[in-house]
């Protein structure tokens, strides 16, 4: 990506989506990943996945805006001209309008973010349209949310069944109309993905929803084939980083032991 076309505004992103270029963004937790990652995508998502990839629990129920906060700064500095979006976690905007106001807007102030981003529908409309009023752009997230995943019964597609399909639909036109200047689609079938796409004006990014978005997203992690446990149909490895971790960790020890590092190239007279 060259600095003519590097996405620095949401209305950069936008204009990708308009015309007719796929938009890339991968999760990250900090500013060496960051610096890393900025040339080559279109945004960096600060996902509250950080609480399950980095933090080994199992959902991301515990995530804490003081961490997210931390984790958003970090990425800020290694990406200093890229979108930042920060994922809001848990209770940090559903229990009222101006809680949810005083939380994103301390977010955006403490990190330099772009955006943020929250999950749900229908009851999430009035919050987004509040947000966007006073100056906080907003990221969508429809399908599988995972701060719901208790309620969904597990990590699984979201509308297959007609009725499911028709109200994600409309909660998608709903978000729009509510000011959200994106939308992840997560985990939902191609076909309700496709129809999402093509209806709304606002640039779709899928996680396991098919081509048809507008963009994808992948936990950084995953992708790199660091969390080998992790296997999903939507996954793809484009790396293999975790045999090469281990394999650098084995040789390490083993030099250590047999007295061969340091040597005297890494020794100081």
């Amino acid at each position: 990506m060259s600095a003519e076309t590097k996405v620095k505004t949401i209305h950069d992103f936008h204009a990708v989506a308009q015309a007719g270029k796929k938009l890339a963004v991968l999760t990250a937790y900090d500013a060496l990943f960051a610096r890393l990652l900025a040339p080559h995508v279109d945004a960096l998502l600060v996902g509250d996945s950080v609480h399950q990839v980095l933090g080994g629990n199992e959902s991301t129920l515990g995530a804490t805006l003081d961490q997210m906060i931390y984790h958003g700064k970090a990425v800020r500095k290694g990406a200093p001209d890229t979108v930042v979006v920060i994922d809001m976690p848990f209770l940090s905007y559903q229990v009222s309008i101006p809680e949810a106001i005083r939380n994103a807007g301390r977010v955006m102030a403490e990190t330099g973010a772009t955006a943020v981003k929250l999950e749900g529908g229908r009851p999430m409309v009035a919050t987004i349209k509040a947000l966007v009023e006073v100056g906080i752009p907003v990221m969508a997230h429809l399908g599988l949310t995972p701060q719901s995943v208790h309620q969904l019964g597990g990590y699984r597609v979201q509308g297959r069944e007609h009725n499911v399909a028709e109200r994600l639909l409309a909660e998608a036109s709903l978000i729009e109309d509510a000011g959200a200047f994106a939308m992840v689609l997560e985990l939902v079938p191609r076909a309700l993905a496709k129809k999402v796409t093509e209806k709304l004006s606002i640039p779709t990014i899928g996680i396991g929803a098919g081509p048809d978005c507008d963009g994808q997203v992948l936990v950084l992690h995953d992708m790199l084939g660091l969390n080998t446990a992790f296997k999903p149909k939507f996954l793809k490895h484009y790396a293999a980083l975790a045999g090469e971790v281990e394999k650098a960790a084995a040789t390490f020890a083993s030099e250590v032991r047999e007295g061969k590092y340091p040597g005297a190239e890494q020794s100081f007279e």
